[in-house]
């Protein structure tokens, strides 16, 4: 009778949308989502939490019917992409800064192969990116998902999130800010090549014989790397104040 009540048709529908929802979350969130985590080592870590969390579930409202549970799936699933979007757009104003700041350095063609997206990138992004991922680390990120997941158990049903406008509206606002803030990261850099830019027109006006691409380019990227040393720190913080922004909006999301 034990085995039957657990294997019953509501406890196993709860498992399916649970699991749905930790594999959506680690397939879209940072540090979960790395590149470099095998798909089997995610799914194998959805179907761990989904076993720790199982016994903690409410009882699920939803009909019995192929319609029904194919929303509830699409629902979960929607669940963990807009969280996993919230946070990304917190995390990426570090790698549009680096875009910006390697477009100043005369480092744009110098690109790899990003581990944490995959796709191909600046290496003052990826450098940036990984020195904040290793930040988000240190002040225990995938520590806080883990949390929102189990909150987000008791609070948002099982099948039963639902797009908002509000979500929506800071979508979009967090977009536009990830420009507004990795321009306010890059601008140290992108002010004092300007001026270098200004400084070397007129030496070259003065003195033709200066030659920028020999002189200019070695003296503008040393400059690029001290202000981006000195200005690290402001701007790991910067990356920390936009998570926690980020988590702010997910917990009045609930």
């Amino acid at each position: 009778m034990e085995w039957a009540a657990i294997f019953s048709e509501g406890r196993t529908v709860a498992f399916i949308l649970l699991f749905t929802r930790f594999s959506a979350l680690f397939m879209a969130v940072p540090i979960f989502s790395h590149m470099n985590i095998p798909v089997s080592i995610k799914a194998a870590m959805a179907f761990f939490f989904t076993i720790v969390f199982f016994n903690a579930l409410p009882p699920i409202e939803i009909p019995m019917d192929g319609l029904s549970l194919t929303v509830a799936i699409l629902g979960e699933m929607l669940f963990g992409l807009a969280v996993g979007t919230v946070l990304q757009l917190a995390y990426h104003v570090i790698t549009f800064a680096g875009g910006q700041i390697s477009f100043m350095m005369g480092f744009s063609l110098a690109s790899a192969i990003d581990p944490q997206s995959g796709v191909s990138m600046p290496i003052v992004s990826q450098f940036l990116a990984l020195l904040a991922l290793m930040v988000l680390l240190e002040f225990d990120l995938h520590h806080w998902i883990l949390l929102y997941a189990s909150e987000s158990i008791a609070r948002v049903p099982l099948g039963g999130f639902m797009l908002t406008p509000t979500l929506f509206q800071y979508i979009v606002h967090a977009a536009g800010n990830m420009f507004v803030v990795g321009f306010m990261i890059a601008f140290p850099i992108t002010a004092l090549s300007m001026l270098a830019d200004l400084i070397f027109g007129m030496l070259m006006k003065t003195m033709p014989q200066f030659n920028l691409l020999v002189i200019g380019m070695p003296i503008k990227i040393a400059v690029a790397f001290v202000v981006l040393m000195v200005t690290l720190a402001a701007t790991l913080k910067i990356v920390m104040a936009q998570s926690q922004d980020a988590f702010n909006f997910l917990e009045k999301l609930l």
